[in-house]
């Protein structure tokens, strides 16, 4: 073997070790970067629970003393064979997510008296 080819391997070899080892901090980073977004989506989510039924609609569009889902639906026509879309009553029954802790006033004990 002449000394030119073992240069170029071992510039070859080294060159390819070097692809690799930025190669793989890349993806490490991206898959770094990816982890602590679904991090914060869950922490952010974790702070602010939002009061949603089964159907996906919020409290607010549940009827208060029936809990029917009072939305509509829209349904793509190409569901249907026609051109537009259509719409129609949200079949949810009833409310079936988390409920609301009640907000209660509590009166002024101390007559106005700060101790």
């Amino acid at each position: 073997m002449d000394p030119l080819s073992m240069v170029l391997g071992a510039a070859i070899g080294f060159g390819g070790y070097l692809f690799g080892r930025f190669t793989n901090r890349r993806q490490a980073r991206a898959l770094e970067q990816q982890r602590r977004q679904t991090q914060n989506q869950a922490l952010g989510a974790a702070q602010n629970p939002q009061p949603l039924c089964g159907c996906g609609h919020h409290l607010v569009f549940h009827d208060q003393s029936t809990k029917k889902c009072q939305t509509q639906v829209v349904i793509p026509g190409r569901w249907t064979g026609q051109a537009g879309s259509s719409y129609r009553q949200c079949m949810c029954q009833g409310y079936r997510g988390p409920v609301p802790v009640d907000e209660y006033y509590a009166p002024d004990y101390l007559g106005g008296t700060d101790l």
